[in-house]
């Protein structure tokens, strides 16, 4: 973690710049539930792009799926997670106060976190993290679904509708982002652990005698993506699960953790699944080549979208003498550039500005347009939003037909013709690509 970069400041910073806000703020929020703002769902889409850019568009081996968030019941029963997708609960006996027992740090002998007082808590109970609703015009006509809680159950589902519709053989990938939903115990720490969430999960389907290569291979491209989007080496680490911990399904898991303030939290997951989840659904694999029929394995890599997002801003943060800057990988920023006419008072100087904005637009460099205050303010917050370059329209403009343009990190300023203009950015954010 930036030595700099405290969670209090990201948390002020995203609420201030309109990254991420409180969800139903005016009505007194909601715990561990967030909302992100014009800034902040423009962080997310650019890295969503980015990931699936490289884990699905740049392989000849991964296909992609969307699926819904409700499904048939039956597939959670299937899969284990009605049964057993829980945590151990203990509940304060002063102030009822729930907690997991199995947090690390937590004595079922020490004070209650919470309130302080020493009256012991009530045994463990298993609590089943799944949000259950119902499908019915009427209770009494209802069946009970569920709120996903990882979207890893619908690629398993969808296997064999995938085989059916592509060219796709053993070994592939099925990529997937989205929302999954889990009614946590233990919250808190900003948006490293929510109640809806966005996972990058890929479920791929491998022979058996090859899943020790294949785990290496996810866990160097797990690694090389979390570099690749600005998070620092020294922040990361992984830490293999010990046989208490994995599921019994898993031969091996390891997690990616950052470390936040100190304390090493998982973002990123690798599992191998073995063949546990197709056997579960009752699905094989038929070689049309040799004509063997056999149940793939899995190994499971699990990016968390907002896990990813947290380390990024707190790796990003940066004091530089009077100003804030967000030093976010140019590829990621919300907003390639921004543009600023000198003066607001110069109609041609304004025109022009207005004429540069659009072409970047029209280009696909997203660029915001700010007018206000002088230029020196204007800079230190597009700085604070980590915007990677300033474009400057002056009264020179109008005779030479350049701009000024301003790196973020740097300060540096040179002249640059607007003709070349989206040229010369493109290729500056080029250099960021993993």
């Amino acid at each position: 973690m930036n030595s700099v970069a405290t969670l209090e400041k990201i948390t002020a910073l995203c609420k201030r710049r309109g990254f991420i806000y409180p969800s139903s703020e005016i009505y007194g929020g909601l715990a561990n539930v967030y909302d992100f703002g014009p800034l902040g769902v423009e962080l997310k889409n650019n890295i969503k792009r980015l990931w699936w850019q490289r884990f699905v568009h740049r392989r000849d081996d991964m296909v992609g799926l969307d699926a819904s968030i409700f499904m048939n019941s039956k597939v959670w029963e299937a899969s284990g997670h009605v049964a057993s997708f829980s945590d151990p609960l203990v509940e304060c006996k002063a102030c009822h106060a729930r907690f997991r027992s199995d947090d690390e740090g937590f004595d079922m002998d020490a004070n209650c976190p919470e309130c302080g007082e020493k009256q012991g808590f009530f045994d463990a109970k298993q609590f089943n993290l799944m949000f259950k609703t119902q499908i019915g015009a009427t209770q009494e006509n209802s069946s009970d679904v569920y709120l996903r809680p990882e979207t890893a159950q619908a690629i398993f589902v969808n296997f064999k509708n995938i085989l059916d519709t592509t060219r796709q053989s053993i070994p592939f990938g099925v990529a997937q982002i989205g929302k999954a939903f889990r009614n946590e115990i233990t919250t808190g720490y900003f948006i490293f652990r929510m109640l809806e969430f966005e996972q990058m999960e890929i479920e791929y389907f491998i022979r058996e005698i090859d899943w020790e290569k294949t785990f290496d291979h996810w866990q160097d491209e797990i690694m090389n993506w979390a570099l690749s989007v600005g998070m620092k080496k020294d922040n990361l680490k992984f830490r293999e699960h010990d046989d208490k911990e994995r599921s019994h399904y898993s031969k091996k898991t390891v997690d990616l953790e950052y470390n936040f303030d100190g304390n090493f939290k998982e973002i990123y997951g690798l599992a191998y699944r073995g063949d546990y989840d197709l056997k579960q659904h009752k699905l094989t694999f038929a070689d049309q080549q040799t004509g063997e029929s056999y149940t793939p394995h899995v190994i499971e890599p699990s990016f968390g979208l907002e896990r990813t997002i947290l380390p990024i801003l707190l790796d990003a943060y940066t004091e530089d003498e009077n100003r804030i800057v967000l030093k976010l990988n140019p590829n990621i920023a919300p907003y390639k550039a921004a543009v600023f006419p000198l003066v607001q008072n110069k109609e041609e100087i304004v025109k022009k500005a207005r004429e540069v904005h659009q072409m970047l637009i029209t280009a696909g460099i997203y660029s915001a347009w700010d007018h206000r205050g002088n230029i020196g303010k204007r800079y230190l917050a597009q700085d604070e939003i980590g915007t990677p370059y300033c474009i400057t329209i002056d009264y020179d403009s109008l005779e030479d037909n350049a701009v000024t343009i301003r790196d973020r990190d740097t300060t540096k300023q040179e002249r640059v013709a607007i003709d070349k203009l989206c040229e010369y950015i493109k290729s500056q954010i080029v250099k960021h690509e993993a």
